[in-house]
């Protein structure tokens, strides 16, 4: 596996894996419809920001993060391709968003977390700290999770 920094001209590759990963989760279409926009990357969003792909042994993007930099630093995503889930990958971009988030100087991680992935969230350390309103799904709240940094 190799984490590097994504590339502008992967924009919508790392989009439409992006609306891959969260539709596995079993949304409608009317859901996945609503969400679709706020999943999806600009060239300008990779080349501005913390976008990070790994790849598989084939050198296939099998899943991205992006953070961004602050005091709490932000989790803004973070998709692992779904043939791969449960496959450690996922705790693998973790772990890499940790050390982007820590050696910016930032003392916490936080997100919003899909209420599928919570789970994963909670074994990787993240505890939760409340809810967050959605701004798409009216009446939809995500769970607020946070992490802080020894």
């Amino acid at each position: 596996m190799t984490i590097r920094r994504a590339r502008p001209d992967e924009a919508d590759a790392l989009s439409a894996l992006a609306y891959r990963a969260k539709a596995h989760w079993g949304y409608d279409t009317e859901f996945m419809g609503r969400v679709s926009e706020a999943m999806t990357l600009s060239a300008g969003d990779v080349a501005a920001g913390q976008v990070w792909v790994l790849e598989d042994a084939a050198r296939r993007v099998v899943g991205f993060h992006r953070v961004v930099l602050g005091d709490p630093a932000e989790l803004e995503d973070m998709w692992v391709e779904p043939d791969v889930i449960g496959a450690g990958y996922g705790r693998r971009l973790f772990e890499h968003a940790v050390a982007i988030a820590r050696s910016s100087g930032a003392s916490s991680l936080e997100l919003d977390a899909d209420p599928n992935a919570v789970g994963f969230y909670e074994r990787m350390g993240m505890e939760r700290t409340g809810q967050t309103l959605s701004t798409i799904i009216p009446g939809r709240s995500l769970p607020r999770m946070w992490m802080t940094f020894d």
